[in-house]
């Protein structure tokens, strides 16, 4: 490790490229023709859809800061997530469009949001009523869930629906009582809802346990990808709670006039992602009403702006001659899970790719101008739960979907989408300004 304000030269990097055993191991390792897999892909292009687009749209995305804090422990830090939820009126977008240029005040009325705001103890942060940092984080946890309140005329917290996720979750796997690593206690406990005791050692054990996020916690060193896994958990549930919110007031029936947006894929990594089968499951549920009521499906998307599907896109999209694309405006590719294994994440794995954390499947979709897209289908009943069927019939909402990508692909980024840029504008934290902010904001609190 580097002293602070240490930086490596390029010598060492080239030594490491040109060294005999690097080159061993490249030559060891399997490749593929990039230039075979493009010219053996055939887009489809997307059905039209000529019937009306739903007047709302809500995005949903998330964002993590970690800053240091005084407690005369070093190290010690804080995480904070938020998680926004941008409604915008696309039937208000479209009127003001024909009247370009449009007024700011007016256009700024076709979008409004709501967060759900949070800090997290980090390494070394001990809360009065804990002995660890990860008990606290533990316990905060908890209360945040039972604390979350979208809906102020129902009070109904998220913790909730959350629980009704919990009672899906299989029996078969019981786990070892989280102080293990502080009393010893070797404990297997089947996590239920609310606050119980452990049978053994008598310590509280709360329901948010069985998201396991704590086996990731640092008690010493960066939390980050703790805090990442929070994030990632409240903008799926947010998903759930709200259309279980929508099923108590009994509006389901009319889910034609709103459209979901997910920032990332329809999936929950990491130790958390046995709630891929639950969400699927209750999603499964709630839209048996919805086809039941208006004779179609929920419409939700996940969009993914970076990773291995992402790069993949825009390299199999090129071609040699310049300004030219294989894929045309419009046009789409269904991922099965042969093409997945074999061209972008090379397996013999018999299990489906992403059965255990997946409640979509992922397709590209290149925009009428242009943007390249890459989303997630949800499996909103069993025929659609596959990999391996491209009749894109089974997804009775694509054509409208596709027509909704058209219509809300963002000129300010590439290959970006209007929803999900203001959702992100909202649950951003600046790295700089932001974290200085925060710092300040946990000093003053702390010391109050």
């Amino acid at each position: 490790m580097p002293y602070e304000g240490e930086y490596a030269g390029y010598s060492p990097l080239r030594r490491i490229a040109e060294s005999d055993r690097v080159k061993q191991l490249l030559g060891r390792s399997k490749t593929l023709d990039a230039k075979a897999v493009a010219t053996s892909i055939v887009p489809l292009m997307a059905p039209d859809y000529n019937d009306d687009l739903p007047k709302f749209i809500l995005a949903i995305d998330g964002s993590k800061a970690e800053v240091d804090v005084r407690t005369g422990y070093p190290g010690a830090k804080i995480g904070y997530c938020t998680v926004a939820a941008v409604l915008l009126d696309l039937h208000l977008m479209e009127i003001l469009d024909q009247q370009r240029p449009a007024d700011p005040v007016k256009f700024r009325e076709t979008e409004s949001a709501s967060t759900i705001d949070a800090a997290l103890p980090g390494s070394n942060v001990v809360t009065r009523r804990q002995v660890s940092a990860r008990a606290s984080f533990r316990e905060e946890l908890f209360d945040l869930f039972q604390n979350i309140i979208i809906d102020d005329e129902d009070k109904l917290p998220l913790i909730k629906t959350y629980e009704v996720l919990l009672a899906r979750k299989p029996l078969g796997n019981p786990m070892t009582c989280p102080y293990s690593e502080t009393n010893g206690c070797d404990a297997k406990i089947i996590i239920g809802a609310g606050c119980v005791e452990c049978p053994k050692c008598k310590s509280p054990i709360y329901s948010t346990d069985a998201l396991r996020i704590h086996e990731r916690f640092n008690d010493l060193g960066s939390n980050g990808e703790a805090f990442g896994l929070v994030m990632q958990v409240w903008e799926r549930i947010l998903l759930i709670h709200l259309l279980q919110c929508f099923e108590k007031k009994g509006l389901l029936g009319h889910m034609n006039k709103l459209a979901f947006f997910l920032d990332g894929p329809l999936a929950v990594f990491g130790p958390p992602a046995w709630l891929s089968a639950a969400i699927s499951s209750e999603l499964k549920r709630v839209n048996a009403i919805v086809r039941s009521s208006m004779g179609n499906d929920l419409i939700i998307l996940g969009i993914e702006k970076s990773g291995d599907f992402v790069a993949h896109f825009d390299e199999i999209d090129q071609t040699e001659s310049a300004g030219e694309s294989r894929f045309p405006q419009r046009s789409y590719l269904l991922l099965t899970d042969s093409y997945i294994k074999e061209r972008i994440q090379k397996t013999t794995s018999q299990k489906r790719y992403g059965i255990d954390t997946y409640f979509g499947r992922k397709f590209f979709y290149k925009t009428k101008n242009g943007a390249r897209l890459v989303a997630t289908l949800p499996f909103l009943d069993d025929n659609q739960d596959t990999l391996d069927s491209e009749d894109i019939s089974l997804y009775p909402q694509f054509s409208l979907e596709c027509d909704l990508l058209d219509r809300l692909a963002c000129s300010r980024y590439p290959n970006a989408l209007t929803p999900i840029v203001s959702a992100h504008a909202q649950a951003a934290i600046p790295l700089q300004l932001g974290t200085k902010v925060l710092k300040q904001l946990a000093q003053a609190l702390m010391a109050e």
